[in-house]
């Protein structure tokens, strides 16, 4: 009996469930009243996230690898891409350019915001809703990638170390001392590290400009390209084995396991357009009705459904002692979300808007913007000796969990500055800065090695005679 819950197919029903009551929901224009709209599209969108990554790791047996490598990078993170857009959408078809968002006075926006979604009509209360939304799109993009290390590094170094008990996972080393175990990750990875970091040092840049613009297009998403220009020609990844449900489809009969390809992303498609708008929306009504401000039901609750599956599925591997590939997963992924989400957003925006624009957003969303970079610097230190302990996991989740909880509890009545958010933002950057630089220091010879490691890797790529680099004594 137990066997049999195991099998993939189990998996697979599981997920189309989640999905369809959404479907009737729809079908049949039912309306389940606030929370009942946004639980059924938020579970439908969780569903959505498991099946999109089932079809995308299938897809890899029957596409070239270039394609599979450059495509299914985008449909990890189309759930959490979806809800950007969507807001990235909304600014733009509302005219909210900087220029007119400067004219947008703080409290017609707070006004606008109280006010059901449908009673919002006049030009200048869509102007601000617009204003509204611009910022919530860089805050769901910041809380993704924010909870994506501060949850999903740190939790899947505590599960990893706590599974090794019964898995023998022979990346995990026993070490004396509190809570000295740590977790030795593969060094093909430098190329995913090097691109991060220097995706990261270009994220400090991008409130500068005013906004997200066409040079962090340019920028992002061209280094998102030579990376995967590298992986392509260099043939790096080292662990393509699949297990689970891409496994169990990738063994049957080629008609239908493209049948079953294709099927699951026009199902997935189909419930993006139709969950995320009702989702996202309805969390911001949710908000509001509980005294909840709808930046974060925005920035935490919505990107816990998209980013979810992701982590699940890098725990199972975790179970099966292949902690290496999920590290090499979940890494690759923060690189996906921070290069094509942020860059991408203005693609979006400009379509909406009917010319180019750069999107716009606050002072608060800077702060957003280097927090998250900050906190990327700061986990990227943790991993440039190919190394993370239990103790550093803890810090990198503590550090996530007391900002998010001061930001929600004490300053909604506790309120020392004239801008306390954007204060607390500040002092966290400057603690996750402060301890990066201080880890960077003392291993540079490490994140030397790492850049090293991701030359050798672009001049293999480029069919260049290589020597690969060895840790200098």
């Amino acid at each position: 009996m137990s066997s049999g819950l195991r099998h993939p197919l189990v998996a697979l029903a599981v997920a189309v469930a989640l999905t369809l009551p959404w479907v009737v929901v729809w079908a049949l224009g039912l309306d389940l009243g606030l929370l009942g709209t946004v639980a059924g599209s938020g579970v439908a969108i969780l569903g959505t996230s498991f099946l999109l990554a089932w079809a995308a790791e299938t897809a890899e047996k029957d596409v070239p690898r270039s394609f599979a490598i450059a495509v299914l990078a985008v449909l990890a993170v189309a759930p959490e891409y979806a809800v950007d857009a969507l807001y990235a959408w909304g600014a733009g078809s509302k005219g909210a350019t900087e220029a007119a968002c400067a004219e947008v006075s703080p409290a017609l926006v707070e006004r606008v915001v109280a006010l059901p979604r449908g009673q919002v009509d006049t030009a200048q209360e869509l102007l601000a809703l617009g204003c509204h939304e611009g910022n919530l799109a860089v805050a769901n993009m910041t809380g993704a990638n924010r909870i994506l290390i501060g949850i999903g590094w740190a939790g899947i170094a505590f599960f990893t170390v706590w599974q090794a008990r019964r898995t023998r996972d022979p990346a995990v080393e026993s070490r004396p001392g509190w809570l000295a175990n740590q977790i030795h990750l593969d060094r093909d990875i430098s190329t995913e590290l090097a691109f991060l970091f220097l995706a990261t040092m270009w994220a400090f840049l991008v409130p500068l400009g005013g906004g997200i613009g066409v040079v962090d297009l340019l920028v992002l998403v061209g280094l998102y390209v030579a990376y995967i220009l590298i992986v392509i020609r260099g043939e790096l990844d080292s662990d393509t084995h699949h297990v689970g449900v891409p496994a169990y489809l990738q063994a049957q009969p080629r008609p239908r396991r493209i049948a079953t390809v294709l099927g699951l992303f026009a199902f997935s498609g189909f419930l993006i357009m139709t969950a995320v708008e009702p989702f996202a929306h309805g969390l911001e009504d949710v908000g509001l009705s509980l005294g909840i401000p709808s930046f974060f039901m925005i920035q935490w609750v919505a990107p816990l459904a998209s980013e979810s599956p992701e982590l699940i599925v890098v725990a199972v591997l975790v179970t099966k002692a292949r902690s290496t590939a999920g590290f090499n997963t979940i890494i690759s992924s923060k690189l996906n979300q921070w290069t094509l989400l942020i860059g991408t957003l203005v693609v979006v925006y400009s379509l909406a808007l009917g010319r180019y624009g750069v999107l716009p957003f606050e002072l608060e969303q800077a702060g957003e913007i280097w927090i998250t970079a900050a906190q990327s610097y700061f986990a990227l230190a943790l991993l440039v000796n190919f190394r993370l302990s239990v103790r550093e996991a803890l810090v990198l989740f503590v550090l996530f969990v007391s900002q998010v909880a001061i930001e929600f509890v004490f300053l909604r009545i506790w309120e020392p500055f004239p801008e306390p958010k954007f204060a607390l933002l500040m002092s966290y950057t400057a603690i996750y800065l402060v301890l990066g630089t201080a880890l960077f220091v003392k291993r540079r010879r490490h994140l030397k090695h790492v850049l090293a490691l991701a030359a050798f890797a672009a001049r293999r790529a480029a069919g260049r005679d290589a020597t690969r680099p060895t840790l200098p004594d």
